[in-house]
């Protein structure tokens, strides 16, 4: 009965476990989904490589963790011919491999946290613990290649990441000579659901990257369809699983979530689109 398998965010080290479970996902017609990094080429998760050494003074996340074990699962998904899907990746030149092992025919889909099309490793610097997640933000570079791979194609669904954390495992909030060492010890992760549609109005739709319905596939069918849900669309008789949302209105990002935790780096930003109802078979669960 399980839709997919996933490795939950503890890497695979094993090449020959990723191929045995990828050959029994082929067996099975089912899917295996990666969080991409190799533990022996990284140093301290949530910053990004370039910032860690400027600013931080410390071997952060590298690139090159990334990108190198996605290599490998993508030709292993292409030698066994299984579906892999590419969790949250963030580097450019991941986007880069993923395209080039589609072309070579993989079946290979991927996705990308609304985080890292919409800021940079410099907002360490501003919101410190709030500003870590893993992978971590990157540079603009990155930010603009992950755009591209979202506007071709390579890249096939937007994921929210939600990771809260208490205050309390995320005090104290600014990155300074003083809390350096606090903020390197602050877990990875921010709460990404209530800022997730904001963040693909105003980044790529208002920036002119996407169109609005290009946005909501990314955010509904396509994610739906990979896990064979019925939902994501709008039909008679369908789910009536339903957002109801202010695409053009501007509103302040506050600390008043419903998640358990308001972790957010974008909390006093001002984002486009807001929610006016969710509702979830059938009934309002939310709304302004």
């Amino acid at each position: 009965g399980a839709v997919g398998f996933s490795d939950d965010g503890i890497p695979l080290t094993n090449a020959g476990i990723v191929k045995k479970a990828m050959e029994l996902a082929k067996e099975n017609n089912t899917f295996i989904s990666l969080h991409e990094e190799d533990p022996d080429l990284n140093g301290v998760l949530g910053f990004n490589e370039n910032i860690a050494k400027k600013e931080f003074h410390i071997c952060g996340a590298t690139g090159v963790a990334e990108y190198s074990m996605i290599a490998r699962d993508v030709m292993v998904a292409y030698d066994t011919q299984a579906h892999v899907h590419i969790q949250h990746l963030s580097k450019a030149e991941s986007v880069k491999v993923v395209e080039f092992a589609q072309k070579l025919g993989a079946q290979v889909t991927a996705e990308v946290a609304p985080q890292h099309f919409s800021k940079t490793e410099d907002l360490l610097l501003s919101k410190g613990a709030n500003a870590k997640m893993n992978p971590p933000l990157r540079t603009e570079w990155d930010r603009t290649k992950i755009i591209e791979g979202l506007a071709d194609g390579t890249i096939d669904m937007i994921a929210t990441d939600h990771a809260p954390h208490s205050i309390e495992d995320h005090a104290p909030h600014h990155a300074d000579e003083k809390n350096v060492a606090d903020v390197t010890k602050a877990p990875s992760g921010m709460t990404g659901l209530e800022t997730s549609l904001s963040l693909g109005l105003t980044y790529l739709v208002e920036a002119g990257h996407l169109s609005l319905t290009e946005l909501l596939k990314l955010m509904t069918s396509n994610p739906s369809d990979l896990y064979g849900f019925d939902a994501g669309y709008l039909a008679e008789n369908g789910p009536a699983d339903l957002v109801i949302f202010a695409d053009k209105e501007k509103r302040q990002v506050t600390a008043d979530f419903k998640s358990k935790a308001a972790n957010s780096p974008f909390v006093g930003e001002e984002l486009t689109g807001s929610v006016k109802y969710t509702i979830c078979d059938g009934e309002i669960v939310y709304q302004v």
